[in-house]
């Protein structure tokens, strides 16, 4: 996982697997961005290649805590591909949860105020 701002948004990148064991790295690091103050957040989820229950659970718990301070999360979800994310878009999808996020194919997307989010 890797942290950076572009314009006045937060940006982290994961990638690999969002699972039991690598899901709270992911819940304190939004914890520390949103402490130093940091209410515009980008999880650029392309680089994730499996998710399982605990991982949705930080995102849903994510959209919680941002909506809470009153910020914004978008989060980068490609439709398309083996290696750029699909599983967590699949996996989303059939939860039923997908249409809680807004959701863009690429971070450049995500961080301009102008850009439509991708339909759900």
């Amino acid at each position: 996982m890797t942290q950076d701002a572009q314009g006045g948004w937060a940006v982290l990148r994961v990638s690999g697997e969002m699972d039991l064991v690598t899901s709270p790295l992911l819940r304190e690091r939004v914890h520390e961005a949103v402490a130093e103050g940091r209410h515009s957040l980008v999880l650029d989820l392309s680089g994730v290649q499996f998710c399982d229950s605990s991982g949705v659970g930080v995102l849903v718990a994510t959209r919680r805590l941002m909506r809470s301070c009153r910020g914004r999360l978008r989060v980068v979800l490609p439709a398309h591909g083996a290696e750029d994310g699909s599983h967590v878009n699949r996996v989303l999808s059939a939860l039923g949860v997908r249409r809680l996020f807004e959701t863009y194919a690429d971070v450049a997307d995500a961080t301009d105020d102008t850009a439509e989010p991708l339909s759900a």
